[in-house]
């Protein structure tokens, strides 16, 4: 997995922000009324895996953001081809506070494995982790 595979997004005043990757900290929020996964996945409170993520209609611009530490070669990005994306939910209150997603990108989905019911119940487990996070409970 790279690093740009992982995504780390805190709710906040109905949005989502980006707290990881660095490169997308500063590209706004994702509003949690939109049709975005993300949004999608905190509002519901359900974990996702989309196996076939690249059909799923969805807003892919954050892909084409260039990260900072981008090699000089760096031309075009792969696409998101798998997605897993799970909720953070703070325990005491049982809402949302964020959402951890992993995706596996590459030219075509066929190239890239998909994701398992042990992956996603890993990042299940993660995102427990995380939700006592100071940096995600405010």
């Amino acid at each position: 997995m790279q690093s740009t595979e992982v995504a780390l997004l805190r709710l906040n005043d109905g949005l989502l922000r980006f707290l990881y990757p660095e490169h997308l900290r500063s590209t706004g929020g994702i509003p949690i009324t939109s049709s975005a996964i993300a949004a999608h996945t905190a509002l519901s409170k359900t974990a996702e895996i989309f196996n076939n993520f690249a059909e799923v209609k969805h807003a892919s611009i954050f892909e084409f953001i260039r990260p900072t530490d981008a090699d000089v070669n760096w031309q075009v990005p792969l696409r998101i081809q798998k997605l897993m994306s799970v909720p953070i939910i703070e325990s005491t209150k049982s809402k949302a506070i964020g959402v951890i997603q992993i995706s596996h990108k590459g030219l075509e989905a066929r190239f890239v494995p998909d994701f398992t019911r042990e992956e996603m119940h890993n990042l299940e487990l993660a995102a427990d982790l995380l939700s006592t996070a100071p940096f995600l409970v405010s």
